[in-house]
């Protein structure tokens, strides 16, 4: 079972549609997949319950037992964190219990100075377990053709950690298929969204082989 956090203390971050629209890619290539909503906002919960025949299992937990509650559920073949914001017990929580750590930064400065707590976070647990936690910045909520879309990747290398190639831009069919509880892939699995959510799973597959 690999788990993997997509984790941002930043509200705003496009955290939910990443860990979401990753969930449902992964489950679609055949993966027996858990969707874990640790915010007690419940944003996870709440996309999932919009659809009745929703085919991804959500489950809320919202305390900081991540990593004792999910040695205590089935064997999945992948189980993914939709991380709180502004809870650094639950992120702490969810970072003891991954395998990978996806951490969505906008291209924003205030988005890249507010990761600096989190990063700080991820690193110790890298320590701890001499390498074995995997993480790297995912830039969400991209703006194409924008230079600050660009100079982002030049501002994150500052903190050490690597970026992944696949970026998810600014689009209207993510808070849209939102709405009603589905994702991009099921609704556009051709469209260019749904090649983003694609590239993204398969980049992120391959840092967990």
């Amino acid at each position: 079972m690999k788990v993997i956090a997509v984790l941002n203390q930043k509200g705003g971050s496009g955290k939910t549609t990443i860990a979401t629209h990753l969930a449902r890619a992964l489950q679609i290539a055949g993966a027996d997949v858990l969707l874990v909503d640790s915010d007690p906002q419940g944003s996870a919960r709440d996309w999932a319950a919009v659809r009745e025949d929703q085919p991804l299992t959500v489950v809320g937990i919202d305390r900081p037992t991540i990593e004792r509650d999910l040695k205590n559920i089935a064997r999945k073949d992948f189980v993914v964190i939709d991380g709180a914001p502004q809870a650094a017990d639950l992120a702490i929580s969810a970072i003891k219990a991954a395998d990978i750590v996806l951490i969505p930064v906008q291209p924003s400065p205030y988005d890249i100075w507010a990761a600096s707590d989190l990063v700080d976070l991820v690193k110790q647990r890298i320590e701890v377990t001499d390498g074995k936690l995997q993480a790297a910045f995912v830039v969400s909520r991209a703006i194409k053709g924008t230079r600050i879309g660009a100079e982002v990747t030049e501002a994150l290398n500052g903190y050490g950690l690597p970026i992944l190639q696949a970026r998810i831009t600014q689009r209207v069919s993510y808070p849209g298929t939102a709405a009603v509880g589905v994702t991009v892939l099921d609704t556009e699995p051709n469209g260019d969204a749904a090649q983003e959510i694609q590239a993204l799973a398969a980049e992120v597959k391959g840092m967990l082989v």
